[in-house]
């Protein structure tokens, strides 16, 4: 029986889903003490050849490919844990790349804590070669994007509200319950919202890393970034004790932004407003984007940064709004 079950919910990762595979490896804890666990929500590009292929080249490292048709990352996970055999579940995506010792840390990190979840900080990096992608990148690992979410940025250790990766001991989901499958995205967050409401604890160390890619254009990021601020609102009903400052103030500037808009219809001062705010916010982004644009030698970053982080923001925020709007009109029509 392997000691360890990676869980991984996958679809259409034909790009990264071989490297993910690659790293498992490489990882100091032996292969014949992993499974890997690929919930696929039925790829319709060459994802489920690239496995194929993978178990064909390296039989030492178990593969198992299950299907996951209602194509959600909760269920993903869920699926991948009726059929995990390890006493330890590490949750990774398909496009992530863990280093070398990822497993042994956490594995560490669970016997030396005795925290119920254990995860490490993201490295962040482009999806692609052309400036936007960097950008993007820049932006998603920008204290200006994130806020004060520390598996972005942290360098000590200590106990935390989440990590983006975790790893459990096979009994928390017995104590705790597995993931809330009515939620789309921000699963990961109620879960450790639960598992901490319920006394455990979610313990987060630096030396514990993954590389992880960001979205490769604008669009892809501004979606992204709208289920997020979508999904957190619907988590937020039952965790409100959970919403940080960081996930308050992207709904807040939208607001700002709509209500001046409206009011500059009917009184000249606003519009007057709107203007100072929206040019105040793109000085202070393109001020906090000097360090990227100096460290990548490359003055381009001061426009494109913030710009990737003003659609986070907006996106987050609208996506938020927008939740909170069709949550308070159904409650109408009841």
């Amino acid at each position: 029986m392997p000691l360890v079950s990676i869980i991984v919910p996958c679809y259409n990762e034909q790009a990264t889903i071989r490297l993910l595979l690659e790293s498992l490896l490489r990882q100091t804890v032996p292969a014949r003490d992993l499974e890997v666990i690929i919930a696929d929500g039925l790829s319709t590009d060459r994802t489920r050849e690239e496995v194929a292929a993978f178990q064909q080249e390296h039989p030492g490292l178990l593969v198992r490919l299950i299907d996951n048709p209602r194509r959600i990352i909760p269920a993903a996970l869920n699926c991948a844990l009726d059929a995990a055999q390890g006493k330890i579940i590490i949750r990774l995506d398909a496009h992530s790349v863990p280093a070398e010792d990822y497993i042994q840390r956490c594995i560490e990190g669970l016997d030396q804590t005795g925290a119920e979840n254990v995860g490490g900080v993201w490295e962040i990096r482009p999806f692609g070669e052309g400036i936007i992608a960097k950008a993007v990148a820049a932006a998603a690992a920008h204290p200006f994007g994130v806020g004060d979410a520390r598996y972005r940025y942290a360098s000590s250790a200590g106990f935390v509200d989440t990590v983006p990766f975790g790893a459990f001991r096979r009994e928390v989901f017995d104590r705790f319950g597995k993931f809330d499958e009515a939620l789309l995205t921000n699963e990961d967050y109620e879960f450790n919202a639960r598992l901490r409401q319920k006394g455990g604890r979610v313990w987060l160390d630096p030396r514990i890393r993954s590389i992880y890619f960001a979205r490769p254009d604008l669009p892809s990021l501004s979606r992204q970034y709208w289920r997020y601020g979508f999904w957190k609102w619907r988590m937020l009903r039952n965790y409100p004790r959970t919403l940080r400052w960081r996930q308050a103030l992207p709904p807040v500037f939208v607001l700002s932004l709509a209500a001046l808009l409206i009011a500059a219809l009917f009184w000249r001062p606003a519009g007057l407003l709107l203007a100072f705010e929206i040019l105040s916010y793109l000085l202070v982004l393109a001020a906090g984007s000097l360090p990227a644009a100096r460290r990548q030698r490359d003055a381009r970053f001061i426009l494109f940064v913030p710009l990737a982080i003003a659609v986070m923001h907006i996106s987050w925020g609208a996506g938020f709004l927008w939740s909170v709007l069709t949550d308070i009109f159904k409650i109408s029509k009841k």
